[in-house]
């Protein structure tokens, strides 16, 4: 039996505890899977989307023809994940401090994060949506 599509791709750093912890809060979503910020595929979505390839997590949805950015796709993780709203607030709350975190870990001099809200799916990202997709891998974990 092959494995089916996912509606919704994950794109996080896997050096960041935080970017790991939520791929793992994914575990509830059998649709989502997740895919390395630093993959080709991921890559090349994250230029045809924006333009360039920011350094953030992302949420990208090919039904909802929509990808999260930064804080908001944290956000939008923790409430398909069905965590408790206290939850959602710590997150959104603590969001910026993490990122200028991994920004100075990663020793990067790019600005991390510039975008934090919810983007519509451009064309030529919904485009290569498949081939991101293709790149995932599973987090669901079945419930037994």
């Amino acid at each position: 039996m092959t494995e089916p599509q996912f509606t919704g791709v994950l794109l996080y750093d896997g050096d960041c505890p935080f970017c790991s912890a939520a791929s793992t809060a994914m575990r509830r979503l059998e649709a989502v899977g997740v895919v390395p910020w630093d993959d080709p595929a991921a890559q090349a979505f994250l230029e045809a989307q924006f333009g360039e390839t920011p350094f953030a997590l992302f949420l990208a949805d090919i039904e909802a023809e929509t990808v999260w950015a930064g804080r908001a796709a944290a956000a939008e993780l923790c409430e398909r994940a069905g965590m408790p709203v206290l939850v959602q607030d710590i997150v959104d709350e603590r969001y910026e401090r993490v990122a200028d975190a991994v920004q100075f870990v990663s020793g990067t001099d790019r600005d991390v994060d510039p975008f934090h809200d919810a983007y519509p799916l451009a064309d030529d990202a919904a485009a290569l949506f498949d081939a991101l997709a293709a790149s995932g891998s599973r987090t669901h974990v079945p419930n037994a």
